[in-house]
């Protein structure tokens, strides 16, 4: 990772954060982006100490012109991108009859369109300059087995790996541009358990049914997306990495 640069979105806290750190003390230039400039700030004065250096980018993945203003500064900052991850995301739980159209296309607009948006615009910056590159996306176990209460995020994650799987083959074959996803299940200390998990009976329950029998931790997270972004995955494209403790194997939904 050393030098390479790597743009993280919802890189302020959470998921996003762990995985910029873990970048950041392998010597990577990190790009973090989010729409709190304040919360953006916080996380680069954190990691200050490590190795790589931190470019915070206040942006909005809806927002094409914002995503590439992003692009822009990231190559005025450190010359090249060479990995992204997608991680911003939107969620709460609400039973499918009782959700609003409001509520259906922000999430759709935050995980699939945002998610579109940034990888295209990173792409092609690596087609223009006949560059591989690296796409991490954050997706979730439930965009295959499906859970209550998320029908919003489920089909936004569901057609993010589509979409990743997609690209794979054909970024791959023509511009040798690798694409994977992550699937975490419940991670301590992120807004997914906090937003999904609502009290202790339902904690307990998701708890007793991860046969590794705890949740996980958000350096793993950053663990897994740096080894998929860097040359020891360069035969890796197209795969989704599943970080549940087993949870989905145990036939037991995520929430």
């Amino acid at each position: 990772m050393n030098a390479k640069t790597i743009i993280v979105t919802g890189g302020s806290g959470g998921m996003g954060k762990a995985m910029a750190t873990r970048f950041c003390a392998d010597g990577a230039n990190v790009v973090i982006t989010g729409r709190n400039e304040e919360k953006l700030e916080v996380a680069k004065a954190e990691m200050s100490s490590l190795s790589g250096q931190v470019l915070t980018v206040p942006m909005d993945v809806r927002k094409p012109e914002q995503v590439d203003e992003t692009v822009m500064k990231a190559k005025e900052a450190f010359g090249s991108i060479d990995g992204l991850v997608n991680n911003a995301a939107g969620n709460f739980v609400v039973q499918a009859e009782d959700l609003s159209i409001n509520g259906w296309n922000a999430v759709i607009d935050i995980v699939l369109n945002g998610t579109w948006n940034c990888t295209q615009r990173v792409a092609k910056e690596w087609i223009a300059e006949n560059k591989p590159g690296s796409i991490v996306n954050i997706v979730a176990t439930y965009a295959w087995t499906g859970a209550a209460g998320v029908v919003h995020s489920a089909s936004a994650k569901a057609g993010v790996l589509a979409m990743s799987r997609t690209l794979a083959v054909e970024w791959g074959h023509k511009y040798g541009i690798r694409v994977n996803c992550i699937a975490p299940g419940a991670v301590e200390n992120t807004g997914g358990v906090e937003k999904l998990i609502l009290d202790e009976r339902m904690h307990k329950r998701v708890l007793a049914a991860i046969p590794a029998g705890r949740f996980g931790k958000l350096e793993e997270i950053g663990g897994v997306a740096a080894f998929l972004l860097s040359e020891d995955a360069q035969y890796i494209n197209g795969d989704c990495i599943t970080m549940d403790g087993g949870q989905w194997l145990n036939g037991s939904r995520f929430i």
